[in-house]
């Protein structure tokens, strides 16, 4: 019999602990919060974790590698910690992956996630300052005429200047409004919308859910709508834009949160996103709701751009601002330019130039807001790129639109 698989949704990286090298492994879903360091000599074997290979096979590789009679004591081992931690795909991942749905779906309100380091402040007060901090420094204004923003999603520590002129762009007056959120979705399925009704929980508060509007979508868009989709339950490209808007507007500003899965398809396959039916019936419910409830509604979009470097599978190291970043500035730049100008047609079709070799993150809900909104014009406020880490590098921007 084959070895099982290891699932390929995981996410590998050297391990940070100098005293315990090798390669870490962990679970970006949360189904389970295990942590696991394979050590440098048995990183190899994990290729036979696919599908195909035997376990003698597996047991062969270790001896090789190991020269170690013991190497079968050692492979069943590994197989076993893989399959405890829940990294494979059989049926112990099965079993953890519906409890932690079941206990997403009993919980009265969606959780915070992204507390701690790389996220924001546990504490209200310091959570306080720091926005407060990130906001004086913005070089835009509040605007009237603002009907949405775009903002990072990245950790507001690296993008915390986009963060503030976006936020700072919002005039006063949409404190009374319904928040549509449009929020990538990095593991959501592909052509599907994540919905939920719960209030997202965050130091400040619980938000207000806008039940009857995510209602209507439910019933208008069945078959494109992943109600009370997991996803909510670690995605961070909504849960940052909320902590902003209540520090803004208070704890229970009222949210239509929704996750929006890659347009991949389309990019990968030619075509419109709305050829997919599902996709076409999202976009008319939406549209409908944006052009009946105009002036009770502001959107705010959670969305990144570029992803370059070692990293995200290029073979170059990324600097930003600097050597092929600087050709990625002048096609994101592009990009930007047709979003602002509410060309749909023209940013998609610049997102499927070389299947979106730049591998835009936000570039679904964009152009979801884009053919929903067709009347909004942007403008511009900020550009950015940061490197991530020494060899990769993320791009993001502050937007606004108005009608």
């Amino acid at each position: 019999m084959p070895l099982d698989r290891l699932r390929l949704d995981l996410e590998f990286m050297p391990s940070p602990d100098p005293g315990r090298p090798g390669l870490l492994i962990r679970d970006p879903m949360r189904y389970t919060d295990t942590v696991l360091i394979v050590p440098p000599q048995l990183v190899a074997s994990l290729a036979h974790f696919d599908g195909e290979s035997s376990d003698n096979d597996l047991r062969h590789a270790l001896f090789q590698a190991l020269g170690d009679i013991r190497s079968g004591e050692v492979a069943d081992q590994l197989k076993s910690a893989l399959d405890e931690a829940g990294f494979l795909e059989n049926e112990s991942f099965d079993r953890i992956r519906a409890g932690a749905e079941r206990e997403f779906a009993e919980q009265a309100v969606r959780l915070p996630s992204h507390l701690g380091p790389g996220g924001y402040p546990e504490d209200p007060q310091e959570l306080n300052r720091q926005w407060d901090e990130y906001l004086r420094a913005a070089r835009s204004q509040a605007n009237e005429c603002t009907v949405a923003i775009a903002a990072p999603h990245v950790s507001p520590f690296g993008g915390w200047e986009s963060y503030a002129d976006a936020y700072a762009a919002i005039p006063k007056s949409a404190a009374e409004k319904t928040f549509v959120v449009l929020g990538t979705s990095h593991h959501g399925e592909l052509d599907r919308f994540g919905l939920t009704r719960k209030p997202y929980a965050t130091p400040y508060g619980d938000t207000t859910p806008a039940l009857n509007l995510i209602d209507e979508l439910e019933r208008a868009a069945h078959g494109a709508v992943a109600m009370e989709d997991y996803c909510h339950a670690v995605e961070h490209s909504i849960e940052f834009q909320v902590v902003f808007l209540q520090h803004l507007f208070g704890p229970n500003v009222r949210v239509l949160p929704i996750l929006v899965g890659s347009y991949g398809r389309s990019i990968y396959e030619g075509g419109l996103p709305e050829n997919n039916e599902n996709v076409a019936r999202f976009l008319g419910a939406l549209g409908e709701i944006a052009a009946r409830d105009a002036k009770d509604l502001f959107w705010v979009l959670g969305i990144d751009m570029a992803h370059m470097g070692r990293r995200y599978g290029d073979r170059f190291l990324a600097t930003a601002d600097r050597g092929e970043m600087a050709a990625v500035a002048d096609r994101d730049l592009a990009r930007i330019d047709r979003a602002a100008a509410n060309d749909a047609k023209g940013f998609w079709e610049r997102v499927q130039e070389n299947r979106d070799d730049l591998k835009w993150c936000g570039s679904a809900p964009l152009y979801t807001f884009l053919k929903t909104v067709p009347e909004a014009k942007g403008e511009l406020l900020r550009y950015q790129q940061w490197n991530i880490d020494e060899e990769s590098v993320v791009s993001f921007a502050a937007l606004r639109f108005e009608r």
